[in-house]
């Protein structure tokens, strides 16, 4: 008689978190994060406070606006220690110690469940001290404070967080959802024109593969795009940060157990890319090359027509990425087998079928990548 016994069980659990878009959110008078942090009737809303140095260094009164903040409503809230600094980029991921720095502080100062770790970056920030927040103590309260395009419409709104190892993208990291999310759009004004462009590529991917219309509203506002307008940004912000909460939501694989992963389109040229430039190539600067190629390739496999392969380039060269460097050779190939090795199990890879739809394969033709990548070198704006 068999002594094999079985236990089966499946629970679900709710995950409630809030993006919050404000102007000001360390303005005394804004309580957005004052009501966020003494939200626990339980204990005083005790939080440190993670700075990407990169910002601090450009909004050279935010330390100051933290402390007084923290002191104004000092009957609700406290700050523990110095607001910690750390560099921004991918600096922040590829080395450890940051990681180290932000664990060291979350001890030091006893924050637990009921207290708050509070990041304020870009998405290589806020994907670091994510991570160490949601390790220490199995995980405490995250809210982020992105302060780049791409973090507020993608990277920092989601539920991962990780660090880079063995020279590969996230290779360590965690499903982890915050506790809120604040997008701040004071932030947005000091940034480098090329950190401007860099997020609005991941607003071309999702409107790509899940709106039409979307990408249509994109290739018609890259002059207001490219002066800066702020109104115009922020619409395209929300937009895209709309598009991926759903996919997130209704998915069904919020956690991404599957292989499938839609909103990696242009993805896994993008991160060796990155790669094989040292990281010098932004995220989003790789992932405009990146969608370009899976584009490109779509093209020459019969997908989609012409017409729409140069509305796709043409939107990109228009909004000033580049869809070719040095670095974007051959070697790109094998960005196939790590992006396959990184989600596990069969490589899904998304391409288009239309403009505003996409579909998945599960293998590329190398000399078919080729050609795309001849083909980009080559290609001029129309």
């Amino acid at each position: 008689m068999s002594t094999t016994k079985i236990i089966k069980q499946q629970f679900q659990v709710s995950i409630n978190f809030d993006l919050i878009f404000t102007e000001g959110v360390f303005d005394n008078k804004n309580l957005i994060l004052k009501e966020l942090l003494s939200n626990d009737t339980f204990v005083n809303g005790k939080a440190i406070v993670i700075v990407d140095k990169g910002v601090s260094d450009a909004h050279t009164l935010l330390k100051e606006s933290i402390k007084d903040y923290f002191s104004v409503h000092s009957s609700e809230i406290e700050l523990c220690g110095e607001v910690l600094e750390v560099p921004g980029g991918e600096q922040s991921k590829n080395n450890n110690a940051y990681l180290k720095k932000a664990l060291k502080s979350i001890n030091e100062f006893g924050i637990d469940r009921h207290s708050y770790v509070v990041v304020i970056g870009g998405g290589a920030v806020l994907d670091a001290v994510g991570f160490a927040a949601s390790i220490a103590h199995r995980g405490v309260r995250l809210i982020r404070i992105p302060t780049t395009i791409l973090s507020q419409n993608d990277s920092g709104i989601g539920v991962k967080n990780g660090v880079n190892y063995f020279g590969k993208k996230n290779f360590i990291g965690s499903f982890s959802s915050p506790y809120a999310v604040i997008n701040d759009c004071l932030f947005l004004e000091t940034l480098e024109d090329r950190d401007w462009r860099s997020g609005i590529s991941e607003a071309i991917k999702v409107a790509l593969i899940k709106d039409y219309d979307f990408f249509h509203w994109i290739e018609s506002h890259t002059e207001e795009l490219n002066r800066r307008d702020k109104e115009v940004m922020n619409e395209l912000i929300y937009r895209c940060a709309d598009l991926h909460l759903k996919h997130i939501q209704n998915s069904g694989d919020a956690y991404e157990q599957g292989s499938s992963r839609p909103l990696d389109f242009g993805h896994w040229a993008a991160h060796k890319l990155e790669q094989l430039s040292n990281y010098n190539i932004r995220h989003g600067e790789a992932v405009a090359v990146g969608i370009a190629l899976d584009s490109t390739y779509s093209f020459l496999k019969g997908h989609i027509n012409k017409e729409a392969l140069d509305r796709i380039l043409n939107c990109i060269l228009k909004l000033g990425f580049k869809i070719s460097y040095k670095e974007f050779d051959t070697q790109i190939v094998d960005g196939l087998e790590e992006f396959r090795e990184h989600l596990g199990g069969e490589l899904t890879i998304m391409l288009l079928e239309s403009l505003g739809l996409g579909f998945e394969v599960h293998s590329m033709d190398e000399k078919e990548v080729l050609k795309a990548i001849d083909y980009m070198i080559n290609y001029k704006l129309q």
